[in-house]
Parts: C-alpha cells; structure tokens; sequence
C-alpha cells in the first residue's frame, strides 16, 4: 500500500483509501441488452490469479465531477465502441457494494446499474471495439460476448453480481421503476 492514501497506480487514479482501509471507488455498470434479450458481458481475470476467470457486466470506474449516468455512457462507449444514446439508459436498476481482491489490494466498489437495449439498427454491422481499453483493461479483460439468460444461468465460471441471469430477467418487459438494492457482496 502506498502511505499517503493514493491508489497504486495498477489500480488507477479513480481509486481512493476509505475510511475502512479499503482502496473504494464508485462504478457504473451496464445491463446491455439486445433484442434478442441477450446480455453482453466481460469475461477477465485478476494478473494474481490468470488461472481464474469470472463474467461481469460493462462498466467501470465514476471520475470526478461525472454523473452516474454519464460515467455508465462513457464505459459502454470505451469497452464496446458502442455510443449510445443517453435515452437508451434506464435506471439505476441495482445498486450493490462489492469487496474483491485486485491487483494484490483488497478492494470495494459501490456500484449503480443502468439498463439498456440496443435495437437492431444499432447492431447491424456494428463491430466490438477495444479501441477505448485502458492499460488496466487489456491485461486482464479476455473477451466480450452475448449471453443468452438460459445460458448464462448455466456457466461454469462465477458470474458477478451473483445471480444474474435472475436479476435481468424481470426486466426484459421493461423496468418498474424500482431500484433493486444486493447489498454487500464479498467476491473471492
């Protein structure tokens, strides 16, 4: 740990020493759906432990001065080259505090969760893109895929937040205006 309270910098800069000793930052994520009711996720791995790998969903890190909403906008944009439209964005959904070993630091994150469909015309010929990764990102994120409910509900890896298959599919009919609060998870 570093002695003045600043984030090693493997961690990154949005990354502070809380109170309780933990390095804590706030995230925004992404339930990104398509009309298929399909679910992108992130698939990576801790550089401590390549051996393990785990599925969650587009996100990151809130930077100073930004908004939940458009911090959620601008991790979609930098993980999947996906800009999308801030009326597409609906929530937040779930909130949820986690505590997760990375980078060799114990660690919580408070996070929000947004959802958000893309239609057909946003996904015709759109590629994935890497293009806007950070250093962080491209030494441990393994890949991006779609995930149908049914199939995701069957991995063998974890899946962070646990349960979630379950916790998107109330809202593939829409969103009832309800923020679902997990409480605190302690990821291993």
């Amino acid at each position: 740990m570093t002695h003045d309270g600043a984030a090693p910098s493997s961690l990154g800069p949005d990354w502070v020493l809380g109170d309780d000793g933990l390095y804590f930052r706030r995230g925004a994520r992404v339930l990104l759906l398509d009309d298929a009711d399909r679910l992108l996720l992130v698939r990576g791995h801790d550089v401590d432990q390549p051996q393990r790998s785990w599925w969650f969903t587009v996100g990151g890190g809130i930077d100073d001065g930004e908004s939940d909403a458009d911090a959620a906008l601008r991790e979609v944009r930098e993980e999947t080259g996906i800009a999308l439209d801030p009326d597409a964005l609906v929530g937040p959904v779930l909130t949820r505090s986690a505590i997760f070993d990375f980078y060799r630091q114990h660690c919580r994150q408070d996070e929000v969760f947004y959802v958000a469909r893309l239609r057909g015309a946003v996904l015709a010929g759109h590629q994935l893109s890497r293009d806007g990764w950070t250093d962080v990102e491209v030494d441990v994120v393994d890949e991006l895929r779609w995930w149908s409910l049914d199939d995701l509900a069957q991995v063998d890896i974890e899946v962070f937040p646990e349960g979630l298959a379950d916790l998107v599919r109330p809202l593939l009919g829409g969103w009832d205006g309800v923020t679902r609060h997990l409480g605190l998870a302690h990821e291993h």
